[in-house]
Parts: structure tokens; sequence; C-alpha cells
């Protein structure tokens, strides 16, 4: 199917749904999020804490554990991205707090990450929220480089230094940001003035580095802990780090500005979607971000589009297109 005529379908069904009675609340699936939690934290527990005396009692053998960490990492960050927005427990200050400590073990910063989660909600597909874009400020080289950086586990590594501009001057910080978050484009202004202010903000600055050094010394403690072993850990680390990065980039990858919610929706194995807690139907959580994650389903079935016109993408075919193209101007 010409994928023009795709679009312009997908675009119909979705303007015809607006027109439906949909579901904008839905009640917190506490069980599942409990049963992930409890899966989540016993696979942090083996990589942190067990993994390295497994290792050196059963040697090489014990390397296939990787497997199930590496697989695990995106329901890790969608358990993040639940807490985010308020989804993952019903009393807000244990949600909060779940969040906290599944960020702090990811080495991950939660204010600076759900900040900028958030913003990405707002100002989606915006000059800064366009990686996959070459808007000719750059070389090209020097910007196709960078974008397959940020794909290969440069966005996780970004992630994990970002709190040190938390231990910076207020006003160094501030310039930093500002430099980075440019103001180009009609909102860009108010972009970058909402990322200075984040970023000088002392209550966030406090609770950054506290979060930060809390995730070091866990992670150093693990180092400790693996010996001779550390490499696997390290590798392991990243590679969960390159699995973020590709899941962050993809379901906003060469969309158009003028796609409903500047996102798209991906058929995925079953198996897969409580693994990748149902971020394959991105697209949805982007017009629905209140909903939970395990509500996405029923809203997709009760607006599906026919089979005849259906254009949703392989999840995982399209993972891999991302290294395809680049610097394509939508």
């Amino acid at each position: 199917m010409d994928p023009e005529v795709s679009a312009k379908a997908e675009t119909k069904a979705f303007a015809a749904a607006r027109t439906q009675r949909t579901p904008r609340h839905s009640a917190i699936d506490s069980r599942a999020n409990l049963a992930l939690l409890a899966l989540v934290t016993l696979a942090m527990l083996l990589q942190l804490l067990a993994w390295p005396f497994l290792l050196r009692h059963w040697g090489a053998h014990a390397l296939w554990l990787a497997v199930p960490l590496v697989v695990l990492a995106p329901t890790h960050w969608g358990l993040i991205h639940e807490a985010i927005h308020g989804q993952l427990l019903p009393r807000r200050r244990l949600n909060e707090s779940a969040g906290r400590v599944l960020a702090i073990t990811f080495l991950l910063p939660f204010d600076a990450v759900r900040f900028g989660h958030l913003m990405h909600h707002r100002f989606t597909r915006e000059p800064y929220d366009r990686p996959d874009v070459h808007d000719g400020s750059s070389h090209r080289v020097r910007a196709r480089v960078h974008y397959y950086a940020r794909l290969l586990g440069g966005l996780y590594a970004a992630e994990l230094v970002l709190p040190v501009l938390a231990f910076l001057p207020v006003g160094h910080t501030r310039k930093l940001v500002a430099r980075a978050i440019d103001s180009e484009g009609p909102v860009g202004m108010n972009v970058q003035r909402l990322f200075v202010g984040f970023a000088g903000d002392p209550a966030r600055r406090s609770r950054i580095r506290r979060d930060w050094l809390l995730s070091l010394a866990l992670h150093v403690g693990a180092f400790y802990l693996y010996g001779e072993w550390w490499p696997t850990l390290a590798m392991t680390m990243h590679l969960r780090g390159v699995w973020l990065s590709i899941a962050d980039n993809l379901p906003h990858y060469d969309v158009a500005l003028d796609e409903p919610e500047r996102a798209r929706n991906f058929r995925a194995p079953r198996i897969w979607h409580a693994v990748l807690m149902n971020h394959h139907l991105h697209q949805l959580h982007h017009r629905h971000p209140t909903l939970p994650w395990t509500a996405l389903p029923t809203l997709a079935r009760e607006i599906a589009v026919p089979s005849a016109t259906r254009s949703d993408a392989a999840y995982f075919r399209t993972a891999l297109r991302q290294f395809r193209r680049f610097g394509k101007v939508r």
C-alpha cells in the first residue's frame, strides 16, 4: 500500500475515533503493576547482588543470565514511565517513591527524566525533539554520527551524566542548558525557558544530587562484588541502555508534523505486550497520557482501523529501520 494512502487512512480513522466514546480515565491495575514490580526487583537483585557469586561458581554458563536482564530493560523503564504519569500505584507518595527507587537502580535521575518526558508530551517533535532530522545547523556527517551514537546507547549515556549539572553553580548550569536547548521554532523560547527554569530549581537540584549519589554508591558496590567479572556488568548495562535509546526514538522516528499526536502505533507479538508495557501503542498513549498501560489495548480495539486500511508497522522491524534512514526533513 502506498505510504501516503496509508497515512491518510490512519489519520481519517483516528479523526473518526474522536467522535466515539473513549475512556479518559481507567483504574490502575495494581495486580499487574505489582507483578511486574516484583519481576523487575528480582532482576535488579540478580544483577546487582547475586549474579557475581553465580559467575564465580558457574563461570561462563552464568553469562546466559544477561538475556533476561536485557530483555526486561523496557519493562523497567515502563514502570518508571507509569510512575511519571502517576499510574504505577494508586497512592501518590508511594507511586513517586517506587518510581524514584526504580530510577536509582537504572542509574537514571528521576526528576530530570520525569520533567524531560512531560516536556516531550507537551512539545512532541519540536526542533529540540527531532534527533532523526538534519536541520542543516551542523555538518551532515557529524549529525549522522551523533544520531547513530544516540541510538547505540548515547541517549542513556547522556542521562547517566546529566546529574553532574546539578553539582555545578546554578548560573553555569543555566547557560549550558540554554545552549543545549536553543530557541528555534514557534515555541522555542518557551521550551528553552522551561528547561532553564528546571535546571535552576534548588529543590530539584538537591533531589537529583541525592539520587545520583545513591545510584553511584549502589553501582560502585556492584562493580566491587563482580571483581574480575566487572565487564559482564558493564556490558549488560550498556545493552540495556541501547534498548532504552532505540525504544525512545522509535515511536516518533520519521514522523511528520501533521501526523496524529506526532507519534505512531505498531504491531508487536502478544508475548511482548507485557514486556513492552504496550509501548508499541505509543500514539494512543500520547492521545490519552492519563490512561494506565493496561487500558491501551482495549482502547486500540475500540477504535481499530479496518484490516484493509490498517497501516501499523511491525515494532521490531521498524526499530531496525531507524538505522537505514536519517536526515529526512518532515
